[in-house]
């Protein structure tokens, strides 16, 4: 499974999860983002590993120099279940209804981030110095 792939399932779970008013799919999908991103397991290298394939189709990255010994994959991921999960937490259990935007705004950006390859996100973390 390459990246494109990952982030296009990932950005329609969170709009299958958010049309259908399932919060559980929600916390799930950060959970499974936070500890991929803290561990370093990341399901698309797995997937690489169980079907040899030695360099993943991945996303358009621009090479910058890395300040941080730390993947911008994985800062992505962090990042993406930290403003998915606290957007949907603070707008269901304390009533923020300014907040409903953010959660539909990601779930359509990291679709279309799969579809066309290019991650904002990762763009930026490439861009501050992840590696």
């Amino acid at each position: 499974m390459s990246e494109r792939m990952f982030l296009f399932f990932v950005g329609a779970f969170i709009l299958t999860g958010l049309y259908f008013e399932v919060n559980l799919m929600i916390y799930v999908l950060c959970s499974w983002l936070l500890v991929e991103g803290f561990t370093g397991i990341l399901l698309t290298r797995m997937s690489h590993k169980v079907i040899a394939i030695a360099e993943p189709v991945g996303l358009t990255t621009f090479r910058t120099q890395q300040r941080f010994d730390f993947e911008a994959l994985r800062a992505t991921r962090i990042i993406i279940a930290s403003f998915l999960g606290g957007s949907f937490f603070l707008l269901n259990e304390y009533s923020i209804e300014v907040l409903w935007f953010f959660p539909w705004f990601m779930g359509f950006a990291i679709l279309g981030a799969g579809v066309s390859g290019v991650c904002p996100i990762m763009l930026i973390t490439k861009w501050l110095g992840f590696k």
